[in-house]
């Protein structure tokens, strides 16, 4: 185990395992949003996100945490395990209306540039995402994860057994 891709829908808790998961084991965390927002809620262009993310997948050791689904086909050829983060819907809702609160007006370590949180109309798009996650993700997500040979794929359909995964690590 070391390089690792940490997915699953938003709010379910890949950052907060993402962290822990590095704390215990040394690894170096490497997260999608940094890399991909600049400051301002302004993003990187596609090509120098591209060639940041594959310098990234070149490194011998990594915890990558986020989906970028436009690029998760890619990272699973450089990983070796993979963290799916198969939550309800509700438990995310809860998790990124916990996170808006929790981190209002303050950019989170995980992001990049100054991305502060705020409930906006950008935040409604992200709750009618969350929402409709698994319609849009699942199948594509298992698919590729049992296509992909030589990966060990280790699925949380709740965070507690997340949390006991990283006690008994």
């Amino acid at each position: 185990m070391k390089r690792i891709l940490i997915i699953g829908n938003a709010g379910s808790g890949k950052t907060t395992f993402a962290k822990k998961l590095s704390e215990k084991t040394g690894l170096p965390l490497v997260h999608l949003d940094k890399i991909y927002w600049t400051g301002n809620w302004e993003h990187l262009e596609r090509d120098k996100f591209d060639d940041i993310l594959q310098g990234e997948l070149e490194q011998s050791e990594w915890i990558i945490d986020g989906n970028f689904n436009r690029t998760l086909p890619h990272r699973l050829k450089y990983c070796d395990t993979v963290f799916y983060f198969d939550i309800p819907i509700i438990t995310c809702l809860w998790g990124i209306t916990k996170r808006i609160f929790k981190s209002h007006g303050k950019t989170r370590d995980d992001m990049g540039g100054n991305c502060p949180e705020y409930f906006d109309k950008q935040k409604l798009t992200l709750y009618r995402n969350v929402i409709s996650f698994k319609k849009q993700h699942a199948k594509k997500y298992d698919d590729l994860l049992k296509s992909a040979e030589g990966i060990e794929v280790i699925r949380f359909k709740s965070r507690r057994r997340a949390k006991m995964y990283l006690k008994n690590l």
